[in-house]
């Protein structure tokens, strides 16, 4: 059976909208889907800070025909009435039966709605889907009437390997995307399939599953810390959150002006976290706070992260000393 795959491309989305929003999207579309009558395998949504995706298994090529019986005035009822009930139908008065009930016979129609292609239904709900989102948030641009997180750029809509035709607010879709605004190849590009837009997004530095993106920060986080001697001081909240402001995350290690381990650990830990997105770090084997962050960058730079690192420090230094 054929598959779907929908990606709404804007700028950035906020971390903490990112996935209530990608299972906005699977529920909005896959109920939209069932109750046109079509039926699906499987369906898992994703985000990162600038896309929201849905890739939908097994997708069934059209709704089924249906047959609905309704049942119209007496066989003796006014002309009038007759005529109605055939505007309504849009039958001939040969193509209704008759039947009896204890009030005496009366017309039936038999209406027979041919089923409808996938790719028609799925238009029709994405629109629908997109023009309704329920972000806490939103905001208008330009001329246009749609209300989103932040002003969406392209949308991505594929159906067995065609694209899907539709338009919201001058937005065409298409079969295109990109990659890492900085570290992307630098052109949009085409896809296929989920497996062909997976590939592609990671080989133009974005991890599509927040879980990648996790699992890449809590190991590269780690790696910076024990090549200097230090351990990670795990905080499973703030990983969630940094894993949706990079699309490549990549852990930097930084240093901290030792003075500021005279403030209660409580203090420092909650200043790195809260205002700045830092992870403290620990002397390995002990409990007290070492004099160094880690700080999770949106790039590969090419010292290294030498003055990301440094940029930061400082950034932490005011921070502290406020």
């Amino acid at each position: 059976m054929p598959d779907a795959l929908i990606e709404l491309f804007s700028e950035e989305i906020p971390a903490r909208m990112q996935a209530r929003a990608a299972e906005d999207l699977k529920r909005l579309v896959t109920d939209g889907l069932v109750e046109a009558g079509l039926t699906y395998a499987h369906a898992r949504g994703f985000a990162t800070p600038r896309r929201l995706a849905l890739a939908i298994e097994g997708l069934s090529a059209q709704s089924p025909t249906l047959t609905e019986e309704r049942k119209g005035p007496k066989t003796d009822a006014p002309q009038k009435a007759i005529d109605g009930f055939l505007r309504a139908t849009g039958l001939t008065l040969e193509q209704l039966t008759t039947q009896e009930d204890r009030k005496g016979a009366f017309y039936l129609a038999r209406i027979e709605r041919p089923g409808r292609p996938a790719a028609v239904i799925l238009a029709e709900v994405l629109e629908h889907a997109i023009r309704n989102f329920p972000w806490p948030k939103s905001m208008r641009w330009g001329t246009g009437t749609l209300r989103w997180v932040r002003p969406i750029k392209r949308i991505l809509a594929l159906y067995d390997g065609a694209v899907i035709p539709f338009e919201v607010d001058g937005i065409q879709s298409g079969d295109v995307t990109e990659g890492h605004r900085f570290m992307g190849a630098g052109q949009p590009f085409a896809v296929k399939d989920f497996a062909d837009y997976r590939t592609k997004l990671e080989r133009n530095f974005v991890l599509l599953d927040a879980a990648d993106r996790k699992l890449r920060i809590l190991e590269g986080a780690r790696a910076v810390c024990a090549a200097k001697g230090l351990a990670l001081v795990d905080d499973d909240g703030l990983l969630d959150e940094v894993s949706g402001l990079a699309e490549w995350p990549t852990p930097i290690l930084g240093d901290m002006d030792p003075q500021f381990l005279a403030l209660p650990p409580e203090v420092v830990q909650l200043s790195m976290k809260v205002h700045q997105k830092y992870f403290a770090v620990r002397e390995r084997g002990k409990d007290g706070l070492a004099p160094h962050f880690v700080v999770v960058a949106n790039v590969e730079a090419t010292d290294g992260g030498q003055a990301l690192a440094a940029g930061n420090a400082k950034v932490l230094s005011a921070r502290l000393s406020d």
